[in-house]
C-alpha cells in the first residue's frame, strides 16, 4: 500500500502532541492501521506506549506485520486482522488514532482494495465515533485525519456525539493550495470544554520545498530532511 505524505504529516503530529505526557505506560488503538504507519511512528516517539492496531484487510495486516516484526517496537504493538465494528475491545484506551475513512459519499473506484482503503466499507464516520466513544478513557484524547472539504459536516457530527474538539491542524499541500486536510485532536465533552485551538500548516513552500514545520515535524522519520 501507498503511504502518503499527509498520513507521515498526521503521524508525527500525533507523536510530537503526545511525547511530553509519556509519564507511565499508555494503551493506544490505532483503526485502520494499514501498514502499520501511524503506530510505528507512534511507538518510535512515545517508548511507554502499547498499540493495538486494527486492520480489515487482509493484506495490508499481513504488511503491517512484517513492518512490526522488522522494527525495534515490535513488543509493543500488537497487529490485529479484524473489523472494528466486531473486535470486542479488552479495555479503555488513553489514545485512540485514525486515518479515517474518507469518501463516504463519492464515486467507488473498481479497485475493492483501494475502496476498502479511501471509502467508509462499512464503517461511517459516525460509527468510528462510536467505537471511539466504547473504547476511549474518560480522560483520554483520540485523534482523526479528515478531509477539509467535510470539515463543517464532521464538526457538526462530533458536537451531536458530544465529543469536545481541543485542536484542529489545517493542512495545505503547499502555501500555494487551499486547506485539504484536517487534523483533529478530540475528548469527551465536558462542561469546562475550552475553545479549539486552530492552527495550519503547509507541506511545501512555493519553491516547492518542504517547509520548516513540516521538517520539525517530520525530521526524526524521513531519512532526508
Amino acid at each position: 500500500m501507498k503511504v502518503t505524505t499527509d498520513a507521515c504529516l498526521f503521524g508525527a503530529w500525533i507523536a510530537e502532541e503526545d511525547k511530553s505526557k509519556k509519564l507511565k505506560t499508555t494503551r493506544v488503538l490505532d483503526i485502520g492501521s494499514g501498514t502499520g504507519l501511524l503506530s510505528l511512528i507512534y511507538a518510535q516517539k512515545n517508548l511507554f506506549s502499547r498499540i493495538d492496531a486494527i486492520e480489515i484487510d487482509e493484506g495490508a495486516c499481513e504488511q503491517a506485520k512484517e513492518n512490526v516484526t522488522a522494527s525495534p517496537f515490535a513488543e509493543r504493538i500488537n497487529v490485529i486482522h479484524e473489523d472494528v465494528k466486531r473486535f470486542v475491545l479488552p479495555g479503555k484506551y488513553d489514545y485512540i488514532i485514525s486515518n479515517a475513512p474518507f469518501y463516504e459519499k463519492e464515486i467507488r473506484s473498481n479497485n475493492e482494495k483501494k475502496n476498502i482503503a479511501h471509502h467508509h466499507s462499512g464503517l461511517l464516520f459516525e460509527e468510528l465515533l462510536h467505537v471511539i466513544k466504547a473504547g476511549l478513557s474518560t480522560s483520554g484524547t483520540f485523534y482523526l485525519l479528515l478531509p477539509f472539504k467535510r470539515n463543517e459536516e464532521i464538526r457538526k457530527i462530533l458536537l451531536k456525539q458530544q465529543l469536545c474538539v481541543s485542536k484542529i491542524v489545517f493542512v495545505r499541500q503547499s502555501t500555494n493550495h487551499n486547506y485539504f486536510r484536517m487534523m483533529i485532536a478530540g475528548k469527551f465533552e465536558k462542561e469546562n470544554c475550552a475553545e479549539t485551538v486552530m492552527e495550519e500548516i503547509a507541506i511545501w513552500n512555493d519553491l516547492q520545498q518542504y517547509t520548516n514545520e513540516f521538517k520539525d515535524l517530520l525530521q526524526d522519520y524521513y531519512l532526508y530532511l
